[in-house]
C-alpha cells in the first residue's frame, strides 16, 4: 500500500527480539534482512517521489519483497 512502512520489526513485533538475534547470528537471515530493506528502501522512494515507472517494474519489486519477506518469515519461524 502507498506510503506504508514495511518494516519487518514493525510486520513481526512479537519477533524483535527474534529477528535481531537471527541479524547477528545468521549470515543467511542478515543478509535477506539487508536485501529487503534495500528493496523496501527502493519502493518506498519511488512511491514517495512518485517516480514514472512502469506498473511491471513496481509489480516485479513488490513481488520480490513479498518473496523475501515470505523467506524471512520461515527462518523467524524455525529459530522460535
Amino acid at each position: 500500500m502507498y506510503g506504508e512502512h514495511h518494516a519487518l520489526i514493525e510486520d513481526f513485533p512479537d519477533y524483535r527480539e527474534t529477528i535481531h538475534r537471527l541479524k547477528v547470528e545468521d549470515a543467511e537471515f542478515a543478509r535477506l534482512m539487508t536485501e529487503y530493506n534495500r528493496l523496501t528502501k527502493e519502493i518506498e522512494g519511488l512511491e514517495a517521489r512518485d517516480e514514472p515507472v512502469t506498473d511491471d517494474y513496481m509489480e516485479a519489486r513488490k513481488r520480490e519483497r513479498v518473496h523475501l519477506k515470505d523467506r524471512l518469515y520461515e527462518n523467524l519461524m524455525a529459530a522460535v
